[in-house]
């Protein structure tokens, strides 16, 4: 269970969201623009809401305070995402371009000794489909391929709260739909809190999870895609009619 209250200023954009969010999978969607990924990087710890002023953000998850800008916490250097066990990945790979896939994909699990290491870096190639390119260098990779690279570095440090902005954006439909079904079925069997942004209505859909609808920084609805998307789901049956 993920408890959030967050409000943000970003020059004339205002973001302002307080729920719960008990589903194991959440769907943020909405247009460009909506806050979605303002609102995962703040969920990430990677964007800091000033004290002084009207943000704030309080962050729970399973009961566990991770942020809380307006408590005496809020004095101290908030915990990083790796200390969070909180994983982001975008549609940006960001990958080491000096190292190995391998080594990119191992690169936060220092606390581990070689051999589980290793493991640990083939397991998570594997569930991303990437491991056929363990030794490669992002250089030699195409946009998709670092993509599932991305996914692989952040499901071997086994986060608990993992967050998706549109990862798979340079994948196409059937290859987007396969990854996306086996990373739901490793979520759920390692109990990982998984929110992911996106502003296709039809992997929203074909997902069946929760759903957050943002619109303009609030949050307009919260509940199952079907009832949530109805509208969106009647759009998209009747351009496939016409």
């Amino acid at each position: 269970m993920l408890e959030l209250s967050l409000e943000a200023r970003r020059g004339n954009f205002h973001l302002q969201v307080e729920c719960r969010l008990d589903s194991a999978w959440t769907v943020l969607f909405g247009p460009s623009g909506a806050g979605k990924t303002t609102l995962l990087r703040l969920l990430a710890g990677l964007d800091t809401c000033s004290r002084g002023g009207a943000d704030k953000a309080r962050i729970a998850l399973n009961g566990e305070l991770l942020t809380d800008s307006q408590s005496r916490l809020a004095r101290k250097p908030g915990p990083r995402s790796q200390e969070r066990k909180t994983c982001f990945v975008t549609q940006q790979s960001a990958l080491f371009p000096h190292l190995s896939v391998a080594a990119n994909v191992g690169y936060g699990l220092p606390y581990l000794g070689n051999v589980e290491r290793r493991q640990a870096i083939e397991a998570a190639l594997e569930l991303a489909g990437a491991h056929s390119f363990i030794d490669r260098r992002p250089q030699d990779l195409s946009g998709g391929e670092r993509q599932r690279v991305a996914l692989a570095r952040a499901l071997a440090s086994r986060p608990r709260l993992l967050l998706l902005d549109e990862p798979f954006s340079a994948l196409d439909g059937a290859a987007s739909d396969a990854l996306l079904a086996r990373l739901m079925d490793w979520t759920a069997e390692n109990k990982v809190q998984t929110v992911m942004a996106t502003h296709d209505a039809t992997d929203a859909l074909a997902m069946g999870a929760e759903v957050a609808l943002l619109h303009e920084g609030r949050l307009a609805a919260l509940g199952p895609a079907t009832e949530v998307l109805a509208p969106e789901r009647t759009r998209l049956l009747q351009r496939l009619s016409s």
